[in-house]
């Protein structure tokens, strides 16, 4: 005989949701769960279960569910269900190259055009990382605030394109919150490479700054690399049975 049914993770969180929400509100909704790192990859979505916490028919929810698969943080498996998406290690390492190329050519053209304010902003983002560094927590504040200065590196290209692109590719990688699965020592030498970026970028020094990032994203995918993968952080190669549509 099996024991009591779990609740859902994903709707222990979506309780007390205003009932009728439109579609762009409940993907807003469920995607900011995922990405906060509230359920875990491979968490289910049960549709009936999220129709009724929203106060809505299927419709909306299928819709909104969609949406989030083309954003590659849904699953969809026939005659399965939805699930938080998850990836093998082997994906997760290419969508940091992929990262790092954008990075690097948004960061050449921030560089030349920022600004006193976009230095003001960089310099806080530095300094939530020193306090995240400092609190000493198991990482969520440091994968939070990482994000954060990078940000504030990127963002004066102004490149409305590029900065979506890599907001996408970026957004993929959050369910896993990879900055918490790292050794406080190993955060502390990421830091250290943070401060070196955010020299070189208020001295505007592209170069420098190129460099940096360079260096920055190859010690990232040396601890990507040693990450465990048959803890369940990761799926199999051979487990990959989703699909991309619904």
């Amino acid at each position: 005989m099996s024991g009591p049914r779990r609740r859902s993770a994903l709707l222990a969180r979506l309780a007390d949701r205003p009932a009728g929400s439109v579609r762009s509100a409940i993907v807003d909704e469920l995607r900011a769960i995922i990405l906060y790192g509230e359920v875990p990859p491979g968490s289910a979505i049960p549709l009936d279960g999220v129709a009724t916490a929203f106060g809505v028919s299927r419709i909306p929810v299928r819709e909104a569910l969609m949406t989030l698969i083309g954003e590659g943080l849904v699953d969809h498996r026939p005659n399965g269900g939805y699930r938080v998406a998850m990836m093998t290690a082997r994906e997760f390492g290419e969508i940091y190259l992929v990262r790092e190329a954008l990075e690097s050519a948004a960061l050449r053209v921030a560089v030349a055009g920022a600004t006193a304010e976009d230095d003001r902003l960089a310099r806080a983002a530095l300094r939530a990382l020193d306090e995240a560094i400092e609190t000493g927590d198991d990482g969520a504040a440091y994968h939070r605030e990482s994000r954060r200065f990078h940000l504030a590196l990127i963002n004066p290209c102004r490149m409305r394109r590029l900065l979506n692109m890599l907001e996408s590719a970026w957004n993929m990688t959050e369910p896993l919150r990879p900055m918490t699965h790292l050794t406080g020592s190993d955060r502390e030498l990421l830091h250290a490479d943070h401060a070196v970026m955010l020299a070189a970028f208020l001295r505007r020094d592209a170069d420098a700054l190129g460099r940096a990032c360079a260096g920055h994203h190859a010690r990232l995918q040396r601890f990507i690399s040693a990450l465990p993968q048959h803890t369940g952080l990761f799926v199999e190669e051979k487990d990959i049975r989703f699909s991309t549509s619904g």
